[in-house]
């Protein structure tokens, strides 16, 4: 039985995590047609969770999130957990089934979601793991996958290996047949390369192009280098693709940096795109399949507890997490991550 109440994570205005971000009982949510309401088990947490705490860049509230404070109180995207109500006209899924993807406020106890937004959760895999994947590892499956067309055989540079999208990505080109190299601090270069990175690359030894160029394809997280300097390791037909940027000022963050490279691509062999990731089951259900059959190890650095959920965001901020962090309703704070087999 669905309780009427719920302790979720709430914010009722923008800014730093820790000054916005609240603990409390609300109201459980209800599904409406085509949405599903489920127990969350575990919730994953990604860049764009914190742009929405922040509301920054300034653009974000324009895009239906609210202008002066968050029309969803609670934040959070990525999930995984059990269907335990069904809205009008869903077909497909059953009471009782484990899904995961992306929700409506996953911060909390319960959450909905639109049924073509989730997908079965993968074999074989734990909540916590499964929580991770959706929003990171959808941005990197169509970035590599779609956006650049990597096809077997090409070099791939992808600048911010560690994180969170760019872990992914590192996985999807090597599955894919590509030759991979991973960009990354030092410290984190042992777990880009069991990622499957050919080569890795530490950014803070000195500019990437000392280390060689000749790319087919750079998939570019950071936003910390001018558009000149990637051009440069392209080979004549080669693609850049820059996906988030958390650089640039409080109205448009790095999508001025997008734009510029749009422009340029017009003018030039060498085509630089961006894109936004598409949240939808059909490529969930590749995702999952990849975890299935060993292809995509699901980077989970560790769990921490809801009301933890703040200090997570610091910590993905600053730069201390490799790969995903994930936030369950009732664990132990620090609790650590296991690998699936």
């Amino acid at each position: 039985m669905v309780p009427a109440t719920m302790d979720a994570i709430t914010q009722y205005e923008y800014g730093e995590a820790s000054e916005v971000l609240g603990f409390e009982r609300i109201a459980v949510p209800e599904p409406g047609a085509d949405q599903v309401l489920v127990r969350v088990d575990a919730a994953g947490l990604d860049q764009g969770t914190w742009h929405l705490v922040a509301g920054l860049p300034h653009v974000v509230r324009l895009a239906g999130f609210g202008v002066r404070r968050p029309k969803n109180p609670v934040p959070g995207l990525d999930f995984a957990g059990e269907v335990v109500a069904i809205g009008s006209g869903v077909t497909g899924y059953t009471v009782g089934e484990r899904v995961f993807g992306t929700s409506k406020g996953s911060f909390a106890q319960y959450a909905v979601a639109d049924v073509e937004r989730i997908a079965p959760m993968p074999a074989g895999v734990r909540p916590e793991q499964a929580a991770v994947v959706a929003v990171s590892g959808l941005t990197g499956l169509q970035g590599i996958r779609d956006v650049a067309g990597v096809v077997a055989g090409e070099k791939v540079l992808v600048i911010g290996a560690s994180g969170g999208v760019g872990s992914y990505a590192v996985q999807v080109a090597r599955a894919l047949g590509a030759e991979v190299t991973g960009v990354a601090s030092t410290s984190k270069l042992d777990f880009v390369r069991s990622l499957g990175a050919d080569h890795v690359i530490d950014y803070t030894a000195g500019p990437i192009g000392d280390f060689g160029g000749g790319y087919d394809v750079i998939l570019d997280m950071g936003g910390n280098r001018t558009l000149r300097e990637l051009r440069r390791l392209l080979v004549p037909n080669g693609r850049l693709v820059i996906t988030g940027g958390e650089n640039g000022g409080s109205l448009v963050g790095g999508a001025d940096r997008q734009i510029r490279a749009s422009i340029w691509s017009l003018f030039s062999s060498k085509k630089m795109k961006t894109f936004i990731s598409s949240e939808n089951s059909e490529d969930l259900r590749t995702l999952a399949a990849m975890v299935e059959r060993g292809e995509l190890r699901i980077p989970l650095d560790r769990v921490v507890a809801l009301p933890e959920a703040a200090g997570a965001i610091d910590d993905m901020r600053a730069g201390r997490v490799r790969g995903k962090l994930a936030v369950v309703p009732e664990a132990d704070p620090g609790e650590p991550a296991q690998d699936q087999p």
